[in-house]
């Protein structure tokens, strides 16, 4: 068997991290499995994407080029409602012959990374594992309020648009054209994500699965939190809130202007001298913002040992995202034994057990985030208990052997159908 992973990225973001893993667990499991990139950043070999200096320029202009359209026909469009137009060539399928897969598994293949008339081309069966919205919206990662994407799109509000013929009607046209006639089945991670594409126009009729992601549950596990703390030198006095995400503090998908008012309650509620922040994916700003509390800035991490650790140092993880599917951060810090605290909304509620593993708020609530936040720190034991229940559930429903078994037999299955298929295709030509 013979897997090709397709991904804009390879460790690069939430979604690439999430397939290169799986890529990585299939492999343990003895599956032949590539990944085919746009841009590489890794130095493993069964990674294969641009290596001239040329080719890297080029793959990271796509995602600049794709959006040009936007710019130019839609002026009130803001780049923090990310779309992907995919109207750009692309050299996928001769890189794809090249390899020659038994079976592809696309992962998030936007930036300019494949044009949907490219995927309509390839014959080999397709399992599209879904890290967001985009492959049944007209352009949209994630559509907020909006489930245009029931009908056909059009009237776009993140563009701003009030023409039912807008260019994500346009997209959503282009897709229907090239899903009709694919081989296709779903995967999501989450119950709401595989509820989301089932209610869509363009995929209600797809086979879906539900697999969670998987994680390496020996490479992200508790570490003693005073030499984790020494590590990173954070007080090892105080109650450690952990805020982090891709873009943390500008991305309005994940909630930190929630936060902020949450904390700034906290603050007020006699929370002054006992708790401190640590803002993961973010480098403090030029002008510090009212918090109520202090803030200690790591950055962007990116490695997996960085990543443990900075888990295992603190006390608990607030991901007050307004719409996510299944965010690797609550997965390794819960991995970590960092109970977690978000709305209970999206794929959220498939990690978190409410007052079991960590707390879900009722969702935008600023005031039970807050209380969320509360009662998992002010209980030494109870915070305790529930770091213990969140390792423990993701050791028995989120460890990488499981997932990747799953795909496995996912992929076995498809596989053998189109064996069956094209044996029962040659006898019928016999007997003519």
């Amino acid at each position: 068997m013979n897997v090709l992973h397709l991904s804009s990225y390879d460790i690069n973001g939430g979604a690439a991290r999430a397939a290169y893993r799986l890529h990585q667990g299939l492999q343990v499991n003895g599956v032949q499995s590539q990944m085919y990139v746009q841009e590489k950043l890794s130095g493993d070999r069964s990674v294969v994407g641009p290596s001239m200096s040329l080719m890297q320029g080029l793959a990271r202009s796509k995602m600049t080029l794709d959006i040009l359209p936007l710019k130019l026909l839609y002026r009130q469009w803001q780049r923090s409602d990310p779309f992907s137009l995919q109207w750009l060539p692309d050299r996928a399928r001769a890189q794809i012959n090249r390899l020659q897969p038994d079976l592809i598994n696309l992962h998030w293949v936007g930036a300019g990374f494949i044009q949907p008339q490219t995927l309509a081309q390839l014959r080999q069966p397709l399992v599209w594992t879904l890290h967001d919205m985009w492959a049944f919206t007209g352009g949209c990662h994630y559509s907020g309020e909006c489930d245009r994407y029931r009908e056909s799109c059009g009237s776009c509000p993140a563009l701003h648009s009030h023409s039912e013929q807008d260019i994500t009607r346009q997209i959503w046209r282009c897709k229907a054209k090239a899903w009709s006639d694919l081989n296709l089945t779903i995967v999501s991670p989450s119950e709401w994500l595989a509820k989301s594409a089932a209610s869509s126009s363009l995929l209600s009729t797809t086979r879906i699965e539900v697999i969670p992601n998987g994680i390496d549950t020996q490479g992200y596990r508790p570490i003693a939190q005073a030499f984790a703390r020494s590590l990173l030198r954070l007080p090892l006095d105080k109650s450690l809130l952990l805020f982090g995400a891709m873009n943390a503090t500008s991305d309005p998908r994940k909630g930190f202007q929630l936060l902020q008012p949450a904390l700034q309650r906290l603050s007020r509620s006699g929370w002054g001298d006992r708790l401190e922040l640590v803002v993961l994916g973010a480098s403090a700003p030029e002008r510090s913002e009212d918090l109520g509390f202090k803030v200690h800035y790591l950055g962007k991490l990116s490695d997996d040992l960085s990543l443990a650790v900075t888990y295992s140092a603190i006390d608990a993880v607030a991901v007050p995202s307004l719409q996510d599917n299944l965010p690797n951060v609550i997965l390794e810090a819960m991995s970590c034994g960092s109970p977690c605290i978000g709305f209970n909304l999206g794929g959220i509620p498939d990690m978190i057990d409410h007052q079991g593993n960590g707390y879900l708020a009722q969702p935008f609530s600023v005031e039970d985030l807050a209380t969320g936040i509360a009662w998992v720190l002010d209980d030494p034991d109870r915070t305790q208990k529930l770091s213990q229940c969140a390792r423990a559930k993701t050791e028995l429903a989120f460890n990488l052997e499981l997932q990747a078994r799953r795909y496995q037999s996912l992929y076995q299955e498809l596989l053998g159908n189109r064996e069956a298929y094209r044996h029962s295709h040659s006898l019928s030509k016999l007997e003519v």
